[in-house]
């Protein structure tokens, strides 16, 4: 049921945004789209981004050269939405279950800003694997962190709370 009604307002929000720009992206895929640019500059790389002319996505330039692009699937929310219903449906204190909520949410966040550093720079410097590691290894990753995390979860909070509460 969480799962269903943070699906659907983060859907509500997409369409109240399309609905007002057709080609321009959400507030929170401009975010993650700046912190990546952001982030990579601060660690070495010349990134650069600009709104996509003919769709709603940012494109990301090393060394002004056009290598990826941030779309809405790539801004983390419909995993941390994933994420955060797993932990409700396991919920232990309402105290824990908010600031694990928070700490993962966040963790997932920046380590998707981190994918997406990764991502341009192996697409930039080897264009014929993109679909490997775009496809295959980062998505193992971000989903298999979020794994990790409902482990930790159930492991350490869910369970020992609900043992706790009988």
């Amino acid at each position: 049921m969480s799962y269903l009604l943070l699906y659907s307002g983060y859907q509500l929000y997409l369409k109240k945004y399309q609905q007002k720009n057709s080609n321009g992206c959400d507030p929170i895929t401009q975010l993650v789209a700046k912190q990546t640019v952001s982030t990579a500059n601060t660690i070495g790389y010349d990134f650069n981004s600009e709104q996509h002319e003919e769709e709603a996505s940012i494109k990301l330039f090393i060394d002004r050269h056009y290598t990826a692009r941030v779309v809405e699937g790539c801004n983390s929310i419909s995993i941390i939405i994933l994420f955060w219903a797993f932990i409700i449906a396991f919920a232990g204190k309402w105290q824990n279950t908010l600031l694990f909520g928070v700490i993962g949410s966040l963790s997932i966040y920046f380590l998707n800003i981190g994918r997406i550093i990764f991502l341009t720079v192996i697409l930039n410097n080897y264009p014929k694997h993109s679909d490997f590691w775009h496809q295959l290894v980062f998505p193992a990753i971000i989903y298999g962190f979020t794994f990790v995390l409902w482990i930790i979860w159930v492991r350490f909070f869910a369970l020992k709370n609900s043992a706790n509460n009988d």
